[in-house]
């Protein structure tokens, strides 16, 4: 059985796998689109999973949260020769990406529980123990917490209610035959769509949602 704490056994080949995966979903798996800024975002997201951050070349100022101050600044410096070496970097480190990728997937457990209300914290480490003994299952964990964040953030909420993995988690029902992973990949649709629901109307968040179901359904591929 595989279980969160043998998670990080993965094998080379393994790892490989999910890397190549969460690429093609973040990145469409160009190496153009391990250096995105999408409209309508106010930052950067480098790597295969769309990180945030990276371990930066000298030419940047380890004092800057992101050497672009504006997304036209990004996307005019796309060919510039500092890009193509930041390319070079995040192309090269991809097998260290989907090892971060499959770490906070198991530290997600122990933030989630800790989050969520004592009466569902058993539903929850079930379902998350039940995905993870899948290869679908465990890729699902891998790229949804990646994809939405763990959900434990309440500043990450529309309504009062998130869109995370704890949320996905807590939504999954019961259905003989169908996989964890269609169990989850069916809670996640519900709750994306009900982000999009509560979302404030200028974010037009409507304009996602398709893109966002269409990944999630993959999780059962």
């Amino acid at each position: 059985m595989l279980t969160a704490s043998a998670a990080l056994a993965l094998t080379p080949r393994e790892l490989d796998v999910i890397s190549h995966r969460v690429w093609q979903n973040e990145c469409g798996g160009t190496r153009e689109g391990l250096t995105s800024w999408n409209s309508g975002e106010n930052f950067a997201s480098l790597g295969i999973g769309h990180f945030i951050w990276v371990k930066l070349p000298l030419w940047l100022k380890p004092e800057d949260p992101c050497p672009w101050n504006t997304r036209a600044e990004f996307v005019a410096a796309a060919k510039s020769e500092k890009m193509t070496g930041l390319r070079d970097l995040l192309a090269a480190t991809v097998s260290v990406q989907a090892r971060f990728l499959v770490q906070r997937m198991e530290l997600a457990l122990p933030k989630m529980l800790a989050a969520a209300p004592a009466n569902q914290r058993a539903k929850i480490k079930a379902n998350y123990d039940r995905l993870a003994n899948t290869p679908r299952g465990l890729f699902a964990l891998i790229d949804y917490v990646n994809f939405k964040g763990e959900g434990t953030k309440e500043t990450e909420r529309y309504a009062g209610e998130g869109w995370g993995l704890l949320q996905v988690l807590e939504g999954m029902g019961e259905s003989e035959g169908a996989s964890p992973a269609a169990l989850f990949a069916r809670s996640a649709e519900e709750v994306l769509s009900r982000r999009v629901h509560n979302a404030p109307p200028e974010r037009h968040e409507d304009r996602w949602l398709t893109g966002w179901k269409n990944r999630v359904r993959a999780y059962v591929e």
